[in-house]
């Protein structure tokens, strides 16, 4: 397999991936998996970073928590149905998030490969394969990204976003593993101090906090 790997030039999410199709039982069942759940720590911490957007993912990018500012500038997770809180779906198929999502098309087609290495990973997982069925039906894109194979780990980079009272809003994110959380990833979206976007979170803030913090 390692001669197979070097073969095909495969960088190390490709690997991974490629180790979790061959290690699939013969026959997969499907099973719906328990709900995660974020402990008390973590939201504490998002709310500790008030000051930028802040959110949990966990498995097929399921938004698990977040803070504020997270829901002001992609979109209001909180007020969604439970099982409509995904990262993935507010992509693909909110009409909104075409015009609010900078360069669009790349951020679309990078959550479709973080979806194909979660399928790798789970294969026998029923909200995975009903979201993947979803996405087929109802965005016109997405089957020509799924076939494509490609995988992805998003650890770290730039978005932006056009919040419609702000304007242009530029990040450099990270994302992270929490310890003894693999399926969970904390994503932080971080601004240069002093940037036209700190100012501009700096306002979304101010105009969304409670009246007794205001």
């Amino acid at each position: 397999m390692d001669a197979l790997a070097r073969a095909l030039r495969l960088d190390p999410v490709e690997r991974e991936h490629l180790n979790d199709l061959l290690a699939r039982p013969g026959t997969v069942r499907q099973t719906t998996a328990a709900p995660q759940r974020v402990r008390p720590g973590l939201h504490l911490m998002l709310q500790t970073l008030e000051h930028v957007p802040a959110f949990v993912l966990g498995r097929r990018t399921d938004v698990l928590a977040a803070n504020r500012l997270a829901r002001e500038v992609l979109t209001d997770f909180d007020a969604l149905p439970a099982t409509q809180r995904n990262l993935a779906r507010y992509y693909l198929l909110d009409p909104t998030a075409r015009e609010k999502v900078g360069d669009w098309a790349r951020i679309a087609a990078e959550t479709v490969a973080i979806l194909r290495l979660e399928a790798g990973r789970y294969p026998n997982d029923r909200r995975l394969a009903d979201l993947v069925g979803e996405l087929t039906l109802r965005c016109p894109e997405f089957t020509t990204w799924w076939n494509d194979h490609k995988v992805l780990r998003r650890t770290h980079g730039s978005k932006s976003y056009v919040h419609p009272e702000v304007g242009e809003l530029h990040f450099a994110y990270e994302s992270f593993q929490p310890p003894g959380d693999p399926d969970q990833t904390l994503c932080v979206y971080n601004v240069e101090p002093g940037s036209p976007t700190a100012d501009a979170l700096r306002l979304l803030a101010s105009w969304t906090a409670d009246p007794a913090t205001r």
